[in-house]
């Protein structure tokens, strides 16, 4: 397994608490947090396969 894969998963989890945390105050700020978060689960999937 590698390293980066888990560590782009990592990110995730941390910015799907971001985007649970901003989606009461700020919706748009959400938004984008949750198109990183996509973008990190989608490059640590590809990265361990």
């Amino acid at each position: 397994m590698s390293w980066v894969g888990l560590a782009l998963l990592a990110v995730a989890g941390f910015l799907l608490g971001g985007v649970v945390s901003a989606w009461r105050r700020s919706r748009s700020l959400a938004v984008v947090l949750g198109i990183g978060t996509a973008l990190a689960i989608a490059s640590g999937i590809a990265w361990l396969l």
